[in-house]
């Protein structure tokens, strides 16, 4: 299937997107084989099973091109435009607050890349705090599968000074300014206990 983004340009997956899912990683606890999109993704069914919060992954709009259909009963898409540029990964409500936020990943381990982050997804997060909103990325390294969370204003500072200063977040800054977030089971990884301590304390 071909997908493009709004100016036209094809959208090419990463390497670790075009894989197959059988043959993801045996799980164990210090690294269970997961993106940190599925770690999220179930502790999200999580907390929405136990009434704590309501979050879900913002689903990304396509404008359908071209359609196959190899029999009545099944129909193929051949070829998809996003719509728009997306914002945040995830948005929601929790204990009446609105959450808005954004998950990374990076296999770098000293610091984190600001490349992995878009002007778009940047400006999004800002008029998100302008409204007082709770805004913050999850950042995983996942040499270690250590995530920690750092709230926008910090991620917005760094992105907008990347062009006189380094282009990377040191992860010795990282630890300083934002919260180690706790792996289990039940949720995988409880990021809203820590927004609980950080924003309703």
């Amino acid at each position: 299937m071909s997908i493009r983004y709004p100016n036209g340009k094809a959208y090419i997956p990463k390497q670790n997107e075009r894989m197959n899912v059988s043959k993801k990683k045996s799980i164990s606890y210090g690294n269970r084989g997961m993106s940190l999109e599925e770690d999220i993704n179930i502790s999200n069914d999580y907390y929405l099973a136990k009434g704590i919060a309501v979050i879900h992954k913002k689903p990304t709009p396509l404008q359908i091109v071209k359609v196959d259909y190899p029999k009545r009963s099944a129909a193929v898409i051949k070829e998809a435009y996003f719509q728009q540029a997306s914002t945040t990964d995830y948005n929601g409500v929790f204990k009446g607050k609105y959450i808005d936020f954004e998950a990374k990943e990076t296999k770098n381990k000293t610091s984190f890349p600001l490349k992995n982050f878009h002007k778009h997804q940047i400006e999004h997060m800002g008029q998100v705090l302008s409204q007082k909103g709770i805004c913050f990325t999850l950042l995983r390294f996942s040499a270690n599968d250590e995530v920690f969370l750092l709230d926008a204003k910090y991620l917005c500072s760094y992105w907008y000074k990347q062009e006189h200063e380094r282009k990377s977040i040191p992860k010795s800054e990282i630890e300083a300014l934002g919260h180690v977030i706790p792996h289990g089971l039940y949720p995988r990884i409880d990021y809203l206990s820590v927004v609980e301590n950080i924003y309703f304390c």
